[in-house]
């Protein structure tokens, strides 16, 4: 998103989307959907919107009309995202879309103004706390609910266990707090600073867990994760990368078995006007 960041794959984002849907608290929607009943036409931001998945999931699960407006500055990632939007909402109505290939850590307050509601997912983390607060003011500018979905809070529980699963996760915490390219990033202890941002411009904010569970059926998932997970923990601690390499090796080997069990905790956030 900003200079010196590494892009996401869309075979990544591909492979994750599923977990994702799964994962997305439900429970946050009500109060959005009450929010935009009525509405003739509701324009939702999508922040980050990669592929598209969050457009997928949300657009059918809300009423009325909606023009969703796709943010990323990868083009290529926005064509496919804009290609495969939902067309239709919960009540049967159109759904339109356009794309803006641009910066979000760049947004100002004015930036949204016309938004009836701000999504993104699997964003937070990858943010500084001066680009978090840029986003919430203009975010809070707009007057709108804001929905961010799937941001890591820095636990994971593997099934079985294993003695190196704390130092590795130890160290791939640290990573996502790494500072890269210039950039001091959040990683796990996002979702509460804007949850504290949000809160400064008086609006109310909820939290809720949004947990990947992987199993046997999401194994090809569970291998790929695993193998950025240690990747980025081995980055981070390098005298892990010769003990890292055994775990994965029984790992991945428990995957293919079926005996593997990852829960990847996240949390999302939906945070509106009092």
């Amino acid at each position: 998103m900003t200079p010196g960041v590494v892009r996401v794959s869309a075979d990544w984002l591909d492979l994750r989307e599923p977990a994702d849907a799964a994962a997305r608290a439900e429970e946050l929607v009500e109060p959005v959907r009450r929010y935009l009943a009525g509405r003739p036409l509701a324009t939702v931001h999508d922040l980050g919107a990669g592929t598209g998945s969050m457009s997928r999931w949300l657009a059918p699960r809300l009423p009325g009309a909606q023009h969703w407006v796709l943010h990323d500055r990868d083009p290529d990632l926005l064509k496919r995202a804009a290609d495969g939007i939902a067309r239709t909402t919960a009540d049967g109505a159109p759904v339109t879309v356009e794309v803006r290939e641009d910066d979000i850590t760049e947004l100002r307050p004015g930036d949204l103004d016309g938004a009836s509601l701000v999504t993104a997912s699997a964003l937070l983390d990858m943010l500084t706390t001066e680009e978090i607060d840029g986003i919430v003011a203009a975010c809070a500018s707009a007057g709108c609910p804001v929905l961010l979905t799937i941001s890591v809070v820095g636990r994971v529980e593997l099934t079985p266990s294993d003695p190196l699963d704390a130092p590795i996760a130890e160290a791939f915490n640290a990573h996502q707090r790494r500072t890269f390219a210039g950039r001091r990033l959040l990683g796990p202890d996002a979702a509460h600073a804007a949850a504290g941002a949000f809160r400064r411009y008086g609006m109310d904010v909820r939290l809720h867990p949004s947990p990947w569970r992987l199993g046997p059926d999401q194994a090809e998932l569970a291998a790929e994760w695993l193998r950025g997970w240690l990747d980025a923990a081995c980055e981070q601690r390098p005298e892990l990368a010769g003990p890292a390499r055994s775990y994965e090796s029984r790992r991945l080997a428990d995957a293919r078995a079926g005996q593997l069990r990852v829960v990847v905790h996240h949390c999302d956030l939906l945070a509106g006007r009092r």
